[in-house]
């Protein structure tokens, strides 16, 4: 991984380390992550996909604007509408940006909904159950210890008294 993403990934302002030792980033930074990779990768296979179709005379991807278009609509899976690519070059690109680009557009959309709808994450609550558990368990291991301590107490007081009773029939 490149110096410059190990810096900004061990920055404590992109993430936290809650109770559990787990790191949690924070949403702000996988958006703007997501949303960056999703530029980039509308940006180098647009320029590709018009390297590919450019030369073609059937091609109706023209500019750069096109291309950008046309992976837009790709990344979305709306459709092309009046452009698509012509060249083997230029499907192959559209295709690398269908698989890439509705994942990174589903991630997006799927952080934005967990934000606006406030879903929780299940592995902390999962990691919290489990610590409250082990928290529980601990204390019913310590609770099992002195109820055995009392009642060897009260095995010992117990024939303590039987054999005081004992002799004090024994003397009678």
């Amino acid at each position: 991984m490149p110096i410059i993403f190990q810096r900004m990934l061990s920055s404590d302002q992109f993430y936290y380390v809650d109770g559990h030792g787990v790191k949690n980033y924070k949403t702000r930074f996988v958006f703007f992550l997501a949303l960056l990779s999703m530029i980039l990768l509308v940006c180098s296979l647009g320029f590709l996909t018009l390297h590919f179709e450019q030369s073609h005379p059937d091609a109706t991807v023209k500019t750069y604007a096109d291309a950008i278009w046309l992976m837009l609509m790709s990344s979305t899976t709306i459709g092309f509408g009046r452009i698509g690519p012509v060249t083997v070059g230029g499907q192959a690109m559209v295709m690398i940006m269908f698989i890439f680009g509705v994942g990174i557009m589903g991630g997006l959309g799927a952080l934005a909904a967990s934000k606006i709808l406030g879903f929780s994450d299940t592995n902390v609550k999962n990691r919290e159950l489990r610590s409250q558990n082990a928290q529980i368990i601990e204390r019913l291991i310590q609770l099992e210890k002195k109820i055995s301590q009392q009642d060897k107490t009260i095995s010992s007081t117990q024939q303590s008294i039987e054999k005081a009773m004992d002799d004090n029939l024994d003397n009678k």
